[in-house]
């Protein structure tokens, strides 16, 4: 019976038969551990979103720093418009 290989640097291949993916001798071992990696990253980004906590690879005592960061950015978004429609407001009417 024939095997497909899927990651031959991992020694995965799948059974076109019973349509599994398995291991040919080898370990799961370094492919959990790079889904593992994986998962911390995607649980960061996630946790950005909320503005609670802190980042993954930041300094420790630092939970705030995302709420702060985003009204800061958010402020100097507002300006930059906001002084983009004063200017047209007020080139417009000259």
């Amino acid at each position: 019976m024939g095997y497909i290989l899927v990651l031959p640097e991992f020694g995965l291949v799948a059974d076109p038969i019973i349509g599994l993916v398995t291991t040919a001798g080898e370990s799961y071992a370094p492919v959990l551990e790079q889904v593992a990696e994986l998962e911390k990253i995607s649980e960061d980004l996630i946790g950005m979103l909320s503005g609670e906590g802190n980042f993954l690879a930041s300094f420790p005592n630092r939970e705030g720093v995302l709420k702060i960061a985003g009204s800061v950015t958010a402020f100097w978004y507002g300006m930059a418009i906001g002084l983009l429609i004063a200017g047209v407001v007020v080139f417009g009417l000259v």
